[in-house]
Formats: structure tokens, C-alpha cells, sequence
């Protein structure tokens, strides 16, 4: 029951105008460096495409943590309907925003080594005589590090669920950020991970039927083989994308809330109050 009344308030909440307009331009930034690292590799080697590939996925994390704990922290304040001036909002969480998007670089450090252990992997590949006897036998490396690469972009989409509402009451102690996510988890990771798709299912709804559109409009409207003219052609094409990509991602950041104060132990007592479960995320950082 109070799983559906939060499932409800994420999705009623997820059209307010300040944080649609903060969501947007982000989703742009996010964009345009993938439309970047697609137009590099549209006549690059094999290696470098796959890291291409992946990379963006890695560098955005952070500005997307980022746009999380903001969006987070407005949801809470606005369920409480407290006035939130958006300025004055974000030039008093500025040293959290930017604080929190570090928590991103370990996934980033660990993808760029294997990157570059793919990369020797495919030097080994072209050594003469003997390169195609060891890629056959080493072609278990390549086909691992894509593995791993991709269930770490899967973690960094958990990552964004779990910390974003965390770090937005724990503020800039990441030491303890990390260590209540944990204890989180490992206490109800069934429950955990039930709600981590149920927040990331209407998402990836969306987003695969965009990105097919996508596609299917690049195949059949687009003709320029041109790096420049791809880029500029799926700048355009992000504009749309982003745009309807906005409410979505505003609903992963307010379900990724109520999340936390269903999975939190500490604040199960609070259901029962008058403030409701988002509203102690505003009283919450007080008795931290």
C-alpha cells in the first residue's frame, strides 16, 4: 500500500516546471557529449569504438548524481510545500552538487583500465604470424572486459537510484554515504532491487522507444557520412530527445526518494506522522 502511494506521488510530482527546467539542460550537456563521442567514432579502429562507446555513459554520471541530489532535495522540499527559490536553492547546494559528483570516479578509473587492457589485448591480436592463434585463444578477454563494462553501467544507474537521496541527507560525508547504502542493502536487497527497477522501469521504457525512433529516423532521413554533419544532425535530434527524457528522469530521482525512506529502518517510524514519508528528507539532515 505504501509502496503505491509513493510509486503515485513520483509520478504526480514528476511534472513541475523548476525541475523539468533544471532537468532539460542537463539532459542536453549529457547529449551532446555523447553525440561527440559517437561522431569520433563513426570512422575509428575497432578498440577505439568500443571505448567510445562507454565512455560517455561514465563521464556523465557525475553530472547526473549531481542533478540527482538536486532534484531530490527539491522533491522534499516541495512535498512539504515549502517555497523553493531555484537560485538561491542551488547557490546554497552548490558545495554539495559539486562535492558528490566525485563519488562517480572510481567506476570511471575502473573502466579506463580495462579499456586499456582491451587495447593490448588487440596489439597482441596483430603481431605477426602469431596474432591469430592468440586472439582465438584469448578471445575470452574481450568478450569478460564488454561483460563487466556493461554491468557497470547497469551499477552506475544503481549507483544514481541509492546515493542521490542518501547524500542529499547525509550531505558531504562520503565515507558515511556510502557506508548507509550499504547497511541499506544489505539488509533488504530484494526489496532493494524490486525498487530499483520499478524506479528505472518507466526510463528505459521511454528511452528504448526514443532511441528505436531514433534509429529508424537515422536510417531512413538521414544520408550524410560526414563526422560534422552526424554530429550537427544528432545535436538537433537530441533537442526532442531530452525534452521527453526530462519527466522521466525527474520520476527515476522521486521514486529514487521514496525509496530510501521505505528501505530506511531509521525513519519507518515516520509513516504514521502528519509529514508523510518525503517530508522527513526535509527534517532529516537536523537530527544528522
Amino acid at each position: 500500500m505504501e509502496l503505491e502511494k509513493a510509486f503515485t506521488r513520483a509520478i504526480v510530482q514528476s511534472i513541475s516546471w523548476k525541475r523539468l527546467l533544471l532537468t532539460f539542460p542537463t539532459l542536453m550537456i549529457c547529449g551532446i557529449l555523447i553525440v561527440f563521442c559517437k561522431a569520433m567514432s563513426v570512422h575509428a579502429t575497432p578498440w577505439l569504438k568500443l571505448g567510445l562507446d562507454f565512455l560517455p555513459f561514465f563521464l556523465i554520471s557525475g553530472l547526473l548524481l549531481s542533478l540527482g541530489v538536486t532534484l531530490t532535495k527539491m522533491y522534499a522540499f516541495e512535498m512539504r510545500n515549502i517555497p523553493v527559490n531555484v537560485r538561491r536553492f542551488l547557490a546554497s547546494s552548490m558545495d554539495l552538487i559539486i562535492g558528490v559528483s566525485y563519488l562517480t570516479l572510481p567506476q570511471l578509473l575502473i573502466f579506463i583500465v580495462s579499456w586499456v587492457v582491451l587495447g593490448f589485448l588487440f596489439l597482441l591480436k596483430e603481431i605477426p604470424f602469431i596474432g591469430g592463434f592468440l586472439s582465438v585463444v584469448l578471445s575470452f578477454g574481450p568478450f569478460l572486459i564488454i561483460f563487466a563494462s556493461s554491468l557497470l553501467v547497469i551499477a552506475n544507474l544503481a549507483l544514481l537510484f541509492f546515493i542521490a537521496p542518501t547524500a542529499t541527507i547525509l550531505s558531504l560525508r562520503k565515507g558515511m554515504i556510502l557506508k548507509k547504502v550499504g547497511m541499506l542493502l544489505k539488509r533488504q536487497i530484494l526489496q532493494g532491487s524490486k525498487l530499483f527497477l520499478l524506479g528505472i522501469a518507466p526510463f528505459s521504457f521511454l528511452f528504448s522507444l526514443l532511441y528505436f525512433s531514433a534509429a529508424l529516423t537515422n536510417a531512413t532521413f538521414f544520408v550524410s557520412q560526414n563526422p560534422l554533419m552526424i554530429a550537427m544532425e544528432l545535436c538537433f535530434l537530441m533537442i526532442p530527445f531530452a525534452a521527453l527524457m526530462s519527466p522521466a528522469v525527474v520520476f527515476f530521482f522521486n521514486f529514487s526518494a521514496e525509496s530510501y525512506l521505505i528501505l530506511s529502518y531509521e525513519n519507518r517510524d515516520c509513516r504514521s506522522r502528519p509529514c508523510g514519508i518525503v517530508g522527513c528528507m526535509v527534517c532529516a539532515p537536523k537530527r544528522t
